[in-house]
């Protein structure tokens, strides 16, 4: 197959990562000619492009491809995204991200190209925005959502949320789970006592890991406050924040007015090869973000053995089961946040057998080579289904010319 696809930006992130894992593997294993168009990263969001580079995946940057909303901007990167697709003549389009995600279907659709896939990540429209900025996302995704053949979501509930705002009948959805590389996260225990030293933490700390971008809507202020209480009763919990951004200044004062900042370690922006290191480094992990498709460091987290507290929020509760593999928490709680901490803190018995359980139902469920396998299945069916409509179309034609 020729398989073009299409991402916004190829900054550190889970949708970005599968995207290029699975282009990997369409070439080394199933001998695909794959081409990969995104733009350029963002300001500390972490590049993957010099990773895909490595990996020998053929890409097209363009550089009018950006996140923020910018009509001449976007338009010219249609232009390009046209372009790119018009040369490299694909049996499939497969798009990921709300901007490259209409812009790219827009492109493949007006190309004719045989079949179009587009992956729900995120919503790009949430119950945080204002009426007419969700009103208007909505209604971008039901006309983006006509101008592909498919749309594959990395959970049942991305599929339930886009069902119910009207985007795309329910027949249009695959759930697909994001892929990864498991087996570093398998492995990941021996790291453990290297890692804790280097960060300071000895063997009677308990450690609790957040990984999140330090970004609105990621949930870091009610852990903070969850904290404030943990520390009282459990002094010997410390807290681990992976990642940057724009909110590191205001989260660093927020832990120091609640005299917090002996407990906190800030651990910035990790390379994704060493993600596995740091989730050695804790003993649980807190996902405290209000929205979120299924956060990679979920299954991540289990995979490394580790029990996830989680708020109840999109499609979270399809891998953290509660009391068999983690806890979760209404959205935005604070006290029962703080007590399902203290609960994990105070009981090694349970933090083992939930991150064991967890370990041992997403070890193969989130293998990147299943995922690919199964979106490759599906673009098989897409061809099969235009070939038979071009076959119909065509001897309906040749019978319209015979009646003349």
């Amino acid at each position: 197959m020729r398989i073009a696809h299409v991402i916004t930006r190829l900054m550190l992130g889970g949708a970005q990562e599968n995207t290029v894992l699975e282009c990997g593997d369409l070439m080394r294993e199933h001998g695909d000619n794959v081409l990969l168009v995104t733009g350029p990263p963002g300001e500390h969001e972490g590049d993957l492009l010099p990773w895909a580079r490595a990996g020998g995946v053929p890409l097209q940057i363009v550089p009018e491809l950006q996140r923020a909303i910018h009509p001449w901007r976007d338009a010219a990167a249609y232009r390009k995204i046209k372009a790119r697709l018009r040369d490299f003549q694909p049996d499939v389009v497969h798009t990921h991200s709300a901007k490259a995600g209409i812009l790219g279907r827009a492109a493949a659709w007006k190309l004719g190209v045989p079949a179009i896939v587009h992956t729900v990540h995120g919503a790009p429209f949430h119950p945080y925005q204002g009426r007419g900025a969700r009103r208007v996302f909505r209604a971008c995704e039901r006309w983006a959502a006509r101008r592909c053949h498919a749309m594959v979501s990395v959970a049942d509930a991305m599929t339930d949320l886009l069902v119910e705002a009207g985007v795309a009948p329910r027949d249009k959805f695959t759930t697909v789970y994001s892929g990864m590389e498991v087996e570093p996260f398998l492995a990941s225990a021996i790291h453990r006592r290297r890692v804790r030293e280097e960060l300071g933490y000895g063997s009677e700390h308990v450690v609790v890991g957040k990984v999140a971008r330090l970004f609105h809507l990621k949930g870091h202020e009610y852990l903070i406050r969850a904290a404030g209480r943990v520390v009282k009763r459990r002094p010997n919990v410390r807290f681990l924040l992976v990642g940057s951004g724009i909110l590191h200044d205001q989260l660093t004062r927020q832990i120091a007015e609640a005299g917090l900042t002996d407990y906190f370690r800030f651990a910035g922006l990790v390379p994704r090869d060493r993600m596995p290191e740091m989730l050695a480094a804790m003993d649980m992990v807190v996902h405290a973000s209000l929205r979120e498709g299924l956060a990679r460091v979920l299954p991540q987290a289990l995979l490394a053995g580790k029990p996830v507290v989680s708020y109840d929020i999109d499609g979270a509760r399809e891998v953290v089961l509660p009391e068999v593999t983690g806890i979760l928490l209404p959205p935005q709680s604070v006290e029962p946040l703080a007590e399902a901490i203290e609960r994990l803190a105070s009981d090694r018995e349970m933090r083992v057998r939930l991150g064991e359980e967890g370990r041992r139902r997403c070890r193969d469920v989130f293998c990147h080579r299943r995922m690919t396998a199964q979106l490759r299945q599906l673009y098989a069916r897409l061809l099969k289904s235009h070939a038979r409509n071009a076959s119909k179309a065509a001897r309906s034609h040749r019978r319209e010319r015979g009646r003349k």
